[in-house]
């Protein structure tokens, strides 16, 4: 008898949320780092740091100056970014661990 080893199925990285972000900000899924190294040595959880790179999957409308005209967001859903380490707000949403934050925050978007 032989016993057949199972690819675990790889769940959508998408979410469905029903979060609208004001003004300049935005809803950013963060994206998990490798937990092996190149040289194949796993990284524990203690020692792992929090990632700055994520997706984005919700953007306000933008900002509003004195004048009362918006400027609008220079990103968009879906946009891989790069950001501040410790920039936004934590939250959980259907067991989705996601940061929101200002567009400011962004430091830069991977191409």
């Amino acid at each position: 008898m032989s016993i057949e080893k199972r690819k675990p199925k790889k769940k959508e990285n998408k979410i469905t949320i029903k979060l609208h972000p004001l003004a300049d900000r935005v809803v950013v899924k963060p994206v998990p780092k490798e937990e092996k190294t190149k040289s194949g040595i796993y990284i524990p959880d203690t020692a792992k740091e929090k990632p700055q790179e994520g997706d984005i999957i919700a953007v306000g409308p933008g900002r509003l100056t004195k004048d009362g005209k918006r400027i609008a967001m220079d990103l968009k859903v879906g946009d891989r970014v790069i950001y501040a380490k410790y920039g936004g707000s934590e939250i959980k949403i259907e067991d989705q661990d996601l940061v929101i934050m200002r567009e400011s925050d962004i430091l830069a978007k991977k191409v």
